[in-house]
Protein backbone atom coordinates (compact mmCIF):
# COMPACT_ATOMS: atom_id res chain seq x y z
CA UNK A 1 0.00 0.00 0.00
CA UNK A 2 1.53 3.10 -1.08
CA UNK A 3 0.53 5.60 1.11
CA UNK A 4 1.61 8.49 -0.37
CA UNK A 5 -1.14 8.74 -2.94
CA UNK A 6 -4.09 7.56 -0.03
CA UNK A 7 -4.57 11.01 0.57
CA UNK A 8 -8.68 11.07 0.80
CA UNK A 9 -11.68 8.39 2.56
CA UNK A 10 -12.37 7.15 -1.27
CA UNK A 11 -8.87 6.53 -1.77
CA UNK A 12 -8.52 4.59 1.10
CA UNK A 13 -11.67 2.64 0.80
CA UNK A 14 -10.71 1.77 -2.85
CA UNK A 15 -6.83 0.07 -1.43
CA UNK A 16 -9.00 -2.20 0.51
CA UNK A 17 -7.83 -1.21 3.70
CA UNK A 18 -9.36 -2.72 6.76
CA UNK A 19 -9.84 -1.19 10.12
CA UNK A 20 -8.21 -3.44 13.74
CA UNK A 21 -7.89 -2.59 17.20
CA UNK A 22 -4.87 -1.42 18.47
CA UNK A 23 -4.29 -5.04 21.03
CA UNK A 24 -5.14 -6.79 17.26
CA UNK A 25 -2.95 -5.05 15.77
CA UNK A 26 0.16 -5.85 18.45
CA UNK A 27 -1.52 -9.53 18.33
CA UNK A 28 -0.54 -9.83 14.70
CA UNK A 29 2.76 -7.79 14.59
CA UNK A 30 3.89 -10.09 17.39
CA UNK A 31 3.03 -13.10 15.66
CA UNK A 32 5.08 -12.58 12.80
CA UNK A 33 7.91 -11.37 14.88
CA UNK A 34 7.88 -14.84 16.89
CA UNK A 35 7.74 -16.85 13.31
CA UNK A 36 10.33 -15.02 12.16
CA UNK A 37 12.01 -16.11 15.66
CA UNK A 38 13.23 -12.08 15.66
CA UNK A 39 14.14 -10.72 19.02
CA UNK A 40 10.28 -9.20 20.36
CA UNK A 41 12.43 -6.62 22.55
CA UNK A 42 16.30 -6.05 21.47
CA UNK A 43 18.14 -4.51 24.05
CA UNK A 44 16.63 -5.92 27.26
CA UNK A 45 18.83 -8.22 28.91
CA UNK A 46 18.04 -10.94 31.20
CA UNK A 47 14.25 -10.97 30.75
CA UNK A 48 14.54 -13.55 28.44
CA UNK A 49 13.18 -16.56 30.29
CA UNK A 50 10.75 -14.73 32.65
CA UNK A 51 9.48 -11.10 31.60
CA UNK A 52 9.29 -10.89 28.13
CA UNK A 53 7.27 -14.43 27.74
CA UNK A 54 4.94 -13.05 30.34
CA UNK A 55 4.89 -9.67 28.26
CA UNK A 56 4.30 -11.64 24.71
CA UNK A 57 1.02 -14.01 26.48
CA UNK A 58 -0.35 -10.88 27.83
CA UNK A 59 -0.23 -9.29 24.35
CA UNK A 60 -1.59 -12.10 22.52
CA UNK A 61 -4.74 -12.27 24.68
CA UNK A 62 -5.05 -8.61 23.94
CA UNK A 63 -4.66 -7.72 27.99
CA UNK A 64 -3.97 -4.47 29.63
CA UNK A 65 -0.55 -5.15 31.61
CA UNK A 66 0.79 -3.87 34.94
CA UNK A 67 4.24 -4.07 35.00
CA UNK A 68 5.10 -4.42 38.88
CA UNK A 69 8.52 -4.37 40.34
CA UNK A 70 11.24 -2.13 42.18
CA UNK A 71 13.16 0.78 40.75
CA UNK A 72 15.14 0.10 37.80
CA UNK A 73 14.14 -2.99 36.39
CA UNK A 74 13.48 -1.86 32.94
CA UNK A 75 9.61 -1.12 33.38
CA UNK A 76 8.95 2.12 31.18
CA UNK A 77 11.91 0.91 29.26
CA UNK A 78 9.18 -2.12 27.69
CA UNK A 79 6.34 -0.57 27.88
CA UNK A 80 7.80 2.06 24.99
CA UNK A 81 9.69 -0.90 23.35
CA UNK A 82 5.84 -2.24 22.74
CA UNK A 83 6.05 0.64 19.69
CA UNK A 84 8.02 -1.19 17.68
CA UNK A 85 5.12 -4.15 17.51
CA UNK A 86 2.75 -1.14 15.89
CA UNK A 87 2.15 -0.86 11.72
CA UNK A 88 4.49 1.65 10.95
CA UNK A 89 1.66 3.84 9.63
CA UNK A 90 -2.32 4.19 10.06
CA UNK A 91 -4.94 6.51 8.50
CA UNK A 92 -6.23 9.20 10.57
CA UNK A 93 -9.26 11.88 9.61
CA UNK A 94 -7.33 15.45 9.08
CA UNK A 95 -7.81 17.82 12.10
CA UNK A 96 -8.86 14.61 14.39
CA UNK A 97 -8.03 15.42 18.27
CA UNK A 98 -8.27 11.62 18.78
CA UNK A 99 -6.86 9.87 16.11
CA UNK A 100 -10.34 8.82 14.69
CA UNK A 101 -10.46 5.87 11.79
CA UNK A 102 -11.57 7.31 8.54
CA UNK A 103 -13.35 3.26 8.28
CA UNK A 104 -14.98 3.94 12.00
CA UNK A 105 -14.84 7.54 13.30
CA UNK A 106 -16.22 7.68 16.52
CA UNK A 107 -15.93 11.74 17.56
CA UNK A 108 -18.44 14.30 16.75
CA UNK A 109 -15.94 16.20 14.56
CA UNK A 110 -14.88 13.11 12.33
CA UNK A 111 -18.44 12.24 11.81
CA UNK A 112 -19.38 15.95 10.80
CA UNK A 113 -16.63 15.76 8.64
CA UNK A 114 -17.83 12.51 6.45
CA UNK A 115 -21.27 14.00 6.36
CA UNK A 116 -20.07 17.35 4.69
CA UNK A 117 -16.94 15.81 2.46
CA UNK A 118 -17.85 12.17 1.89
CA UNK A 119 -15.10 10.27 0.12
CA UNK A 120 -13.56 13.54 -0.24
CA UNK A 121 -12.86 13.90 3.69
CA UNK A 122 -8.95 14.27 3.74
CA UNK A 123 -6.93 11.81 6.00
CA UNK A 124 -3.60 12.02 6.58
CA UNK A 125 -0.98 8.87 8.49
CA UNK A 126 0.47 8.84 11.39
CA UNK A 127 3.92 7.19 12.64
CA UNK A 128 3.84 4.34 15.20
CA UNK A 129 5.82 7.05 17.15
CA UNK A 130 3.32 9.31 17.59
CA UNK A 131 1.20 6.89 18.76
CA UNK A 132 2.41 6.90 22.37
CA UNK A 133 1.54 8.63 24.76
CA UNK A 134 3.08 8.49 28.67
CA UNK A 135 2.00 10.23 31.93
CA UNK A 136 3.62 10.09 35.46
CA UNK A 137 1.69 9.96 38.23
CA UNK A 138 1.73 12.91 40.83
CA UNK A 139 -0.66 13.38 42.96
CA UNK A 140 -2.03 16.29 41.41
CA UNK A 141 -3.10 14.68 38.35
CA UNK A 142 -6.26 15.43 38.08
CA UNK A 143 -9.56 13.89 36.24
CA UNK A 144 -9.30 16.56 33.25
CA UNK A 145 -5.41 15.91 32.41
CA UNK A 146 -6.26 12.10 31.89
CA UNK A 147 -9.75 12.19 30.31
CA UNK A 148 -10.86 15.77 29.62
CA UNK A 149 -12.99 18.96 30.52
CA UNK A 150 -15.27 21.93 29.26
CA UNK A 151 -13.19 24.52 27.61
CA UNK A 152 -15.04 27.87 28.20
CA UNK A 153 -12.44 29.70 26.09
CA UNK A 154 -13.12 27.38 22.78
CA UNK A 155 -17.35 27.92 23.95
CA UNK A 156 -16.68 31.68 23.95
CA UNK A 157 -14.27 31.70 20.53
CA UNK A 158 -16.73 29.32 18.39
CA UNK A 159 -20.09 30.94 20.15
CA UNK A 160 -21.00 27.42 21.56
CA UNK A 161 -22.85 26.56 24.66
CA UNK A 162 -21.83 24.45 27.23
CA UNK A 163 -23.94 21.61 26.26
CA UNK A 164 -22.48 21.20 23.19
CA UNK A 165 -19.81 18.78 22.64
CA UNK A 166 -17.44 20.42 20.32
CA UNK A 167 -16.07 22.58 23.61
CA UNK A 168 -14.71 19.11 24.85
CA UNK A 169 -10.90 19.62 25.06
CA UNK A 170 -9.71 16.31 25.53
CA UNK A 171 -7.18 14.63 28.20
CA UNK A 172 -3.98 12.47 27.21
CA UNK A 173 -5.89 9.10 27.12
CA UNK A 174 -8.32 9.99 24.28
CA UNK A 175 -5.79 11.86 22.01
CA UNK A 176 -3.74 8.57 22.84
CA UNK A 177 -7.02 6.54 20.90
CA UNK A 178 -5.75 3.94 19.07
CA UNK A 179 -2.13 3.90 20.47
CA UNK A 180 -0.43 2.75 23.62
CA UNK A 181 -1.01 4.73 26.89
CA UNK A 182 1.17 4.54 29.90
CA UNK A 183 0.54 5.41 33.79
CA UNK A 184 4.00 5.42 35.65
CA UNK A 185 3.66 5.00 39.29
CA UNK A 186 0.58 4.31 39.22
CA UNK A 187 -0.16 4.07 43.25
CA UNK A 188 0.82 7.65 43.18
CA UNK A 189 -2.30 8.37 41.85
CA UNK A 190 -5.05 9.55 43.54
CA UNK A 191 -7.77 6.92 44.44
CA UNK A 192 -10.61 9.39 43.10
CA UNK A 193 -8.48 9.86 39.89
CA UNK A 194 -8.07 5.71 39.61
CA UNK A 195 -11.74 5.38 39.78
CA UNK A 196 -12.33 7.90 36.61
CA UNK A 197 -10.55 4.68 34.87
CA UNK A 198 -12.58 1.87 35.58
CA UNK A 199 -15.18 2.62 32.40
CA UNK A 200 -12.17 3.03 29.93
CA UNK A 201 -10.59 -0.08 30.99
CA UNK A 202 -13.67 -2.20 30.87
CA UNK A 203 -15.64 -0.50 28.82
CA UNK A 204 -13.61 1.59 26.26
CA UNK A 205 -15.99 4.71 27.06
CA UNK A 206 -15.14 7.72 28.85
CA UNK A 207 -17.28 10.53 30.72
CA UNK A 208 -16.76 13.99 30.91
CA UNK A 209 -18.75 16.66 33.12
CA UNK A 210 -21.88 14.90 32.96
CA UNK A 211 -22.27 14.49 28.94
CA UNK A 212 -23.82 11.89 27.44
CA UNK A 213 -20.92 10.93 25.75
CA UNK A 214 -19.71 7.55 24.61
CA UNK A 215 -16.27 7.44 23.24
CA UNK A 216 -15.54 3.60 22.42
CA UNK A 217 -11.78 4.59 22.59
CA UNK A 218 -9.29 1.58 21.53
CA UNK A 219 -5.87 1.65 23.78
CA UNK A 220 -3.55 -0.71 24.97
CA UNK A 221 -2.95 0.43 28.89
CA UNK A 222 0.41 -0.17 30.39
CA UNK A 223 0.67 0.74 34.31
CA UNK A 224 3.93 0.40 36.43
CA UNK A 225 4.44 0.68 39.79
CA UNK A 226 7.08 -0.33 42.70
CA UNK A 227 5.39 -2.96 44.97
CA UNK A 228 6.52 -0.12 47.71
CA UNK A 229 3.98 2.49 46.81
CA UNK A 230 1.42 0.04 48.46
CA UNK A 231 2.63 0.69 52.02
CA UNK A 232 4.70 4.07 51.78
CA UNK A 233 2.58 6.24 49.48
CA UNK A 234 0.01 4.97 48.20
CA UNK A 235 -1.94 1.65 46.96
CA UNK A 236 -3.66 0.86 43.55
CA UNK A 237 -7.55 0.41 44.29
CA UNK A 238 -8.65 -3.16 43.74
CA UNK A 239 -11.46 -2.63 41.33
CA UNK A 240 -8.70 -0.93 39.18
CA UNK A 241 -5.83 -3.58 39.98
CA UNK A 242 -9.04 -6.89 38.48
CA UNK A 243 -9.40 -4.69 35.25
CA UNK A 244 -5.83 -4.50 34.27
CA UNK A 245 -5.47 -8.40 33.36
CA UNK A 246 -2.17 -8.93 33.51
CA UNK A 247 0.26 -8.30 36.36
CA UNK A 248 4.17 -8.84 35.29
CA UNK A 249 6.33 -9.06 38.08
CA UNK A 250 9.80 -7.22 36.84
CA UNK A 251 13.27 -8.70 38.29
CA UNK A 252 16.61 -7.54 39.27
CA UNK A 253 19.81 -9.24 36.74
CA UNK A 254 20.15 -12.39 38.17
CA UNK A 255 23.75 -13.10 37.43
CA UNK A 256 27.08 -10.86 37.58
CA UNK A 257 26.90 -11.66 33.11
CA UNK A 258 23.61 -9.92 32.65
CA UNK A 259 24.36 -7.28 34.78
CA UNK A 260 27.41 -6.40 33.05
CA UNK A 261 25.86 -6.70 29.91
CA UNK A 262 23.18 -4.02 30.71
CA UNK A 263 26.00 -1.62 32.30
CA UNK A 264 28.28 -1.52 28.93
CA UNK A 265 24.83 -1.33 26.76
CA UNK A 266 23.87 1.59 29.04
CA UNK A 267 26.79 3.40 29.97
CA UNK A 268 27.70 6.99 28.07
CA UNK A 269 31.20 6.74 27.73
CA UNK A 270 32.24 8.79 24.63
CA UNK A 271 34.94 7.88 22.34
CA UNK A 272 37.83 10.41 23.68
CA UNK A 273 37.71 8.59 27.08
CA UNK A 274 37.51 5.27 25.32
CA UNK A 275 40.80 6.21 23.75
CA UNK A 276 42.11 6.88 27.05
CA UNK A 277 40.80 4.77 29.70
CA UNK A 278 41.21 1.40 29.32
CA UNK A 279 38.44 -0.59 31.14
CA UNK A 280 39.09 -4.30 32.75
CA UNK A 281 36.84 -7.08 32.66
CA UNK A 282 38.42 -7.41 36.66
CA UNK A 283 37.07 -3.70 37.29
CA UNK A 284 34.01 -4.40 35.72
CA UNK A 285 33.09 -7.15 37.50
CA UNK A 286 33.85 -5.26 40.60
CA UNK A 287 31.56 -2.34 40.00
CA UNK A 288 28.85 -4.87 39.72
CA UNK A 289 29.20 -6.56 42.65
CA UNK A 290 28.56 -3.39 43.90
CA UNK A 291 25.16 -3.82 43.30
CA UNK A 292 24.75 -7.07 44.64
CA UNK A 293 26.49 -6.63 47.44
CA UNK A 294 23.80 -3.74 48.05
CA UNK A 295 20.88 -6.09 47.28
CA UNK A 296 21.84 -8.15 50.10
CA UNK A 297 23.11 -6.13 52.79
CA UNK A 298 21.26 -5.35 55.97
CA UNK A 299 21.70 -1.47 56.17
CA UNK A 300 20.33 -0.65 52.89
CA UNK A 301 16.32 -0.74 52.28
CA UNK A 302 15.27 -4.24 50.52
CA UNK A 303 12.15 -2.57 49.61
CA UNK A 304 13.17 0.33 48.10
CA UNK A 305 15.99 -1.68 45.75
CA UNK A 306 18.98 -0.63 44.23
CA UNK A 307 18.98 0.23 40.61
CA UNK A 308 20.25 -0.80 37.62
CA UNK A 309 21.40 2.62 37.55
CA UNK A 310 23.78 2.61 40.28
CA UNK A 311 26.36 0.32 38.13
CA UNK A 312 25.45 2.78 34.91
CA UNK A 313 26.70 5.44 36.49
CA UNK A 314 29.35 3.99 38.91
CA UNK A 315 30.86 3.09 35.60
CA UNK A 316 30.77 6.76 34.20
CA UNK A 317 32.15 7.84 37.28
CA UNK A 318 35.39 5.35 37.36
CA UNK A 319 36.18 5.83 33.97
CA UNK A 320 35.81 9.65 34.66
CA UNK A 321 37.92 9.31 37.91
CA UNK A 322 41.17 7.79 35.74
CA UNK A 323 40.32 10.30 33.49
CA UNK A 324 40.84 12.76 35.47
CA UNK A 325 44.04 11.42 37.08
CA UNK A 326 45.51 11.05 33.20
CA UNK A 327 44.59 14.75 32.57
CA UNK A 328 46.29 15.60 35.35
CA UNK A 329 49.52 13.43 35.34
CA UNK A 330 49.71 14.60 31.19
CA UNK A 331 49.43 10.78 30.56
CA UNK A 332 48.03 10.10 27.26
CA UNK A 333 46.63 6.99 28.20
CA UNK A 334 45.76 4.97 31.33
CA UNK A 335 43.92 2.07 33.15
CA UNK A 336 41.19 2.10 36.05
CA UNK A 337 42.71 0.90 38.79
CA UNK A 338 40.75 -0.73 42.10
CA UNK A 339 41.58 2.85 43.82
CA UNK A 340 39.80 5.04 41.22
CA UNK A 341 36.76 2.98 43.00
CA UNK A 342 36.55 5.78 45.64
CA UNK A 343 35.21 7.97 42.70
CA UNK A 344 32.20 5.81 42.33
CA UNK A 345 30.94 6.38 45.88
CA UNK A 346 28.84 9.70 44.59
CA UNK A 347 27.25 7.17 42.59
CA UNK A 348 26.17 4.80 45.57
CA UNK A 349 25.60 7.45 48.18
CA UNK A 350 22.79 8.61 46.00
CA UNK A 351 21.27 5.50 44.98
CA UNK A 352 20.63 3.38 48.11
CA UNK A 353 17.94 3.69 50.70
CA UNK A 354 19.29 2.43 54.00
CA UNK A 355 17.46 1.39 57.19
CA UNK A 356 18.10 2.92 60.45
CA UNK A 357 21.60 1.29 61.18
CA UNK A 358 22.55 2.46 57.85
CA UNK A 359 21.50 5.51 58.51
CA UNK A 360 23.47 5.40 62.10
CA UNK A 361 26.72 4.57 60.16
CA UNK A 362 26.39 6.94 57.30
CA UNK A 363 26.07 7.14 53.51
CA UNK A 364 29.65 7.58 52.90
CA UNK A 365 31.05 5.00 55.07
CA UNK A 366 28.00 2.36 53.76
CA UNK A 367 29.16 2.91 50.94
CA UNK A 368 33.29 1.69 51.34
CA UNK A 369 31.93 -1.02 53.22
CA UNK A 370 30.13 -2.17 49.81
CA UNK A 371 33.09 -1.43 47.59
CA UNK A 372 35.09 -3.78 50.64
CA UNK A 373 32.55 -6.00 50.42
CA UNK A 374 32.60 -6.56 46.49
CA UNK A 375 35.96 -6.86 46.41
CA UNK A 376 36.42 -9.16 48.95
CA UNK A 377 33.66 -11.23 46.99
CA UNK A 378 35.48 -11.12 43.89
CA UNK A 379 39.05 -11.78 44.93
CA UNK A 380 38.39 -15.16 45.58
CA UNK A 381 37.43 -15.48 41.85
CA UNK A 382 40.74 -14.60 41.15
CA UNK A 383 43.19 -16.11 44.07
CA UNK A 384 43.06 -18.93 46.79
CA UNK A 385 40.17 -18.16 49.92
CA UNK A 386 42.49 -16.76 52.12
CA UNK A 387 40.00 -18.04 54.68
CA UNK A 388 40.44 -21.42 53.52
CA UNK A 389 44.23 -20.87 53.96
CA UNK A 390 43.38 -20.02 57.63
CA UNK A 391 40.99 -22.80 58.38
CA UNK A 392 43.75 -25.55 56.95
CA UNK A 393 46.53 -24.24 59.81
CA UNK A 394 43.42 -24.61 63.03
CA UNK A 395 44.16 -27.24 64.93
CA UNK A 396 40.88 -26.94 66.56
CA UNK A 397 39.00 -27.07 62.53
CA UNK A 398 39.90 -30.70 62.66
CA UNK A 399 37.35 -33.51 63.51
CA UNK A 400 38.32 -35.54 66.75
CA UNK A 401 39.86 -38.73 65.69
CA UNK A 402 42.27 -36.44 63.41
CA UNK A 403 45.65 -36.01 63.65
CA UNK A 404 46.22 -32.68 64.79
CA UNK A 405 47.32 -30.15 61.63
CA UNK A 406 51.05 -30.43 60.58
CA UNK A 407 52.91 -26.99 61.24
CA UNK A 408 52.26 -24.93 57.95
CA UNK A 409 54.71 -25.28 54.90
CA UNK A 410 55.66 -22.03 53.42
CA UNK A 411 54.18 -22.96 50.39
CA UNK A 412 50.84 -23.55 51.86
CA UNK A 413 50.41 -19.83 52.46
CA UNK A 414 51.09 -17.82 49.17
CA UNK A 415 50.44 -14.45 50.82
CA UNK A 416 53.03 -15.37 53.65
CA UNK A 417 55.79 -13.32 52.24
CA UNK A 418 53.73 -10.30 51.00
CA UNK A 419 52.39 -10.26 54.61
CA UNK A 420 55.75 -10.79 56.66
CA UNK A 421 56.92 -7.96 54.20
CA UNK A 422 54.46 -5.61 55.67
CA UNK A 423 54.69 -7.41 59.20
CA UNK A 424 58.70 -5.76 58.99
CA UNK A 425 57.35 -2.58 59.32
CA UNK A 426 57.10 -1.40 55.59
CA UNK A 427 53.97 0.19 54.11
CA UNK A 428 52.72 1.63 50.67
CA UNK A 429 51.33 4.79 50.08
CA UNK A 430 49.82 5.12 47.08
CA UNK A 431 48.10 8.69 46.40
CA UNK A 432 44.94 9.17 44.48
CA UNK A 433 46.51 11.28 41.79
CA UNK A 434 49.89 8.76 41.48
CA UNK A 435 51.06 8.49 37.84
CA UNK A 436 50.50 4.90 36.33
CA UNK A 437 54.18 4.35 36.02
CA UNK A 438 55.23 5.39 40.01
CA UNK A 439 52.45 3.14 41.04
CA UNK A 440 53.98 0.17 39.39
CA UNK A 441 57.40 0.61 40.57
CA UNK A 442 55.32 0.91 44.59
CA UNK A 443 54.14 -1.93 43.67
CA UNK A 444 56.66 -3.47 42.65
CA UNK A 445 58.66 -2.78 46.25
CA UNK A 446 56.60 -5.60 47.84
CA UNK A 447 58.00 -8.78 48.11
CA UNK A 448 56.36 -11.54 46.42
CA UNK A 449 54.01 -9.78 44.81
CA UNK A 450 54.64 -9.72 41.51
CA UNK A 451 55.71 -13.38 41.26
CA UNK A 452 52.23 -14.17 42.99
CA UNK A 453 50.49 -12.47 40.24
CA UNK A 454 52.81 -14.05 37.42
CA UNK A 455 51.92 -17.54 39.05
CA UNK A 456 48.10 -17.36 38.76
CA UNK A 457 47.97 -15.18 35.48
CA UNK A 458 51.52 -15.53 33.64
CA UNK A 459 50.21 -14.62 30.57
CA UNK A 460 49.27 -10.98 31.79
CA UNK A 461 51.21 -8.01 30.63
CA UNK A 462 52.77 -5.13 32.50
CA UNK A 463 49.47 -2.90 33.24
CA UNK A 464 47.08 -6.03 33.69
CA UNK A 465 49.69 -7.39 36.48
CA UNK A 466 50.30 -4.58 37.88
CA UNK A 467 46.27 -3.58 38.32
CA UNK A 468 46.42 -7.41 39.61
CA UNK A 469 49.46 -6.78 41.98
CA UNK A 470 47.14 -3.79 43.27
CA UNK A 471 43.70 -5.79 43.47
CA UNK A 472 45.81 -8.74 45.66
CA UNK A 473 46.50 -5.77 48.11
CA UNK A 474 43.03 -4.75 48.36
CA UNK A 475 42.04 -8.20 48.36
CA UNK A 476 44.38 -8.97 51.71
CA UNK A 477 42.62 -6.17 53.29
CA UNK A 478 39.66 -7.31 52.79
CA UNK A 479 40.15 -10.28 54.66
CA UNK A 480 41.77 -8.44 57.34
CA UNK A 481 45.13 -10.03 56.70
CA UNK A 482 46.34 -6.48 56.15
CA UNK A 483 45.70 -2.92 57.30
CA UNK A 484 44.13 -0.64 54.92
CA UNK A 485 43.20 2.90 55.44
CA UNK A 486 41.79 5.91 53.18
CA UNK A 487 42.85 8.96 53.90
CA UNK A 488 41.59 12.31 52.03
CA UNK A 489 44.44 12.02 49.09
CA UNK A 490 45.92 8.48 49.85
CA UNK A 491 45.77 4.99 50.32
CA UNK A 492 47.94 3.39 52.68
CA UNK A 493 48.34 -0.25 53.63
CA UNK A 494 50.57 -1.57 55.73
CA UNK A 495 51.08 -4.32 58.92
CA UNK A 496 47.44 -5.12 61.02
CA UNK A 497 49.06 -5.43 64.08
CA UNK A 498 50.91 -1.83 63.44
CA UNK A 499 47.80 -0.46 62.16
CA UNK A 500 46.14 -1.66 65.32
CA UNK A 501 49.28 -0.22 67.61
CA UNK A 502 48.87 3.32 66.29
CA UNK A 503 45.61 3.29 68.15
CA UNK A 504 45.23 6.80 69.75
CA UNK A 505 48.48 8.07 67.48
CA UNK A 506 47.98 11.20 65.55
CA UNK A 507 47.42 9.28 62.01
CA UNK A 508 44.88 7.73 63.36
CA UNK A 509 42.70 10.50 65.13
CA UNK A 510 42.90 11.98 61.77
CA UNK A 511 41.55 9.20 59.86
CA UNK A 512 39.21 8.24 62.16
CA UNK A 513 37.67 12.12 62.29
CA UNK A 514 37.58 12.14 58.54
CA UNK A 515 35.79 8.79 58.23
CA UNK A 516 33.27 9.95 61.23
Amino acid sequence: MNIKNIKTLGDLKASGYQPKSIKEELRRNLICKLQKKENTFPGIVGYEDSVIPDVERALLSKHNILFLGLRGQAKTRMARQMIELLDEYIPVISGSDINDDPIKPISKYALDQIAAHGDETPIHWVHRTERYGEKLATPDVSVADLIGDIDPIKAANLKLSFADERVLHYGIIPRSNRGIFVINELPDLQARIQVALFNILEEGDVQIRGFKLRLPLDILFVFTANPEDYTNRGAIVTPLKDRIQSQILTHYPKSLENALEITEQEAEVSEEQKQKVKVSDLIKRLIEQVAFEARGSELVDKKSGVSARLTISAYENAVSAAERRAIINNEKSTQVWVADLVGIIPSITGKVELVYEGEQEGPFQVAMNLVDKAIRSQFIQYFPNPDTLKKRKNPEGYRAGKAAAQPEKPEDNPYKSIIAWFDKGNNVNISFNTSDKDKTLLLYHVDALHALVKKHFPQANEPQSALLMEFVLHGLASYSLISKKIFENKIEFKDLMGSMMNFGSKDYEEEFDEEA
